[in-house]
């Protein structure tokens, strides 16, 4: 059994709109005027257990919208989903206690007391022993390295700290699938892999299913296998995680920092230079054509480098791409 099936799923939302003029203005006393919103449209995929899945999409595509149908939130206006055997919407506090939710933005850790205190309450909702309470603590500070941070109130915690407490929160009752809504966003290199590496160890320990958004494509590659792109509401891509590499995620940007001031012609077939300054520069190449260790060795021959950093394309980039070429097909070109 899949653990995650959706059919169709359409989410539709109407909103007010404010009248213009002093003749609507008279009217909206007596009839309303709404505008309507389909947040997510025909939405279909499967899940399977234990599967790392990457659910992306720009601001707006209908991400948060359709996690929300899946954990119960939300109701949808037609279609069917299931979640581990249940109908969120209908049976949603059985849901709960199968699935561990964190959304970026949205704590559930509370906010002036130790961290330990969330997860001993946590115990309790989801009827736990206490003895089963603290050994679970035990195991989930370790893997997520906070035993440290567990006594300490959560408002002293920097946000990469609170993060880690907080996916190790959703996961206290060892759940079979963990819902991530954005749980990098605006967080260091460092606190983001500290998240990565803690994720992937829970995963291959426990086998939890991880369905997860975000706008890294570092964490798509990092955690997933398979990835589902939407787009206004609606899928336009979904494939394994290596052919997204392969396909989209080939051009990269150097940016490159040194010890003394050059002076060089880093201009190269297949490189693009985007910018440059009196101890570094910004470059673009595509894999496809400029090797990355070509490049590499072009750049550490120019003088003593100090930090170099290669990143992927913003990810809104990659799926405007995308988007782009389905069109492209769609309509024929």
């Amino acid at each position: 059994m899949s653990a995650i099936t959706v059919s169709h799923l359409q989410k539709i939302f109407q909103s007010k709109r404010k009248a213009a003029g002093l003749g609507a203005s008279a009217r909206s006393l007596f009839q309303s005027e709404y505008t309507t919103v389909e947040a997510v449209r025909d939405l279909s995929f499967e899940m399977q257990p234990g599967e790392l899945l990457g659910f992306i999409g720009p601001n707006g595509a209908g991400k948060s919208t359709t996690i929300k149908m899946l954990t119960g939130i939300l109701h949808p206006t037609s279609g069917d989903a299931s979640v581990l055997g249940f109908t969120p919407w209908k049976e949603r506090q059985k849901l709960a206690f199968q699935i561990g939710t964190v959304f970026g933005q949205r704590p559930q850790l509370w906010y002036h007391l130790p961290a330990v205190d969330t997860f001993t309450l946590f115990g309790k909702i989801y009827e736990r022993d206490d003895a089963f309470t603290q050994k679970r603590i035990a195991f989930l500070s370790e893997a997520f390295e906070i035993g440290d941070l567990l006594e300490t109130p959560v408002r002293k915690l920097s946000l990469g700290q609170r993060m880690r407490c907080e996916v190790a929160a959703s996961l206290l009752h060892q759940p079979k699938l963990l819902l991530l809504d954005e749980p990098s966003i605006g967080l260091d290199v460092v606190a983001k892999q500290h998240i990565r590496d803690a994720i992937r160890t829970m995963s291959q320990e426990e086998g939890v299913g991880v369905l997860l958004t975000s706008h890294d494509a570092g964490d798509l590659e990092a955690l997933c296998h398979r990835v589902i792109i939407i787009n206004h509401g609606q899928i336009v891509y979904q494939d394994k995680v290596s052919n997204l590499k392969r396909k989209f995620l080939t051009r990269k940007t150097v940016e490159v920092r040194y010890a003394e001031e050059v002076n060089v012609n880093f201009n190269l077939e297949g490189m693009e230079t985007l910018k440059t300054g009196r101890y570094g520069v910004k470059l673009s190449f595509d894999t496809r054509t400029t090797p990355a260790d070509a490049v590499l060795m072009r750049l550490s021959a120019a003088g003593t480098l100090v930090d170099i950093t290669i990143s992927d394309p913003p990810l809104e980039e990659v799926i405007a791409n995308i988007y782009g070429r389905q069109l492209s097909v769609d309509s024929g070109l």
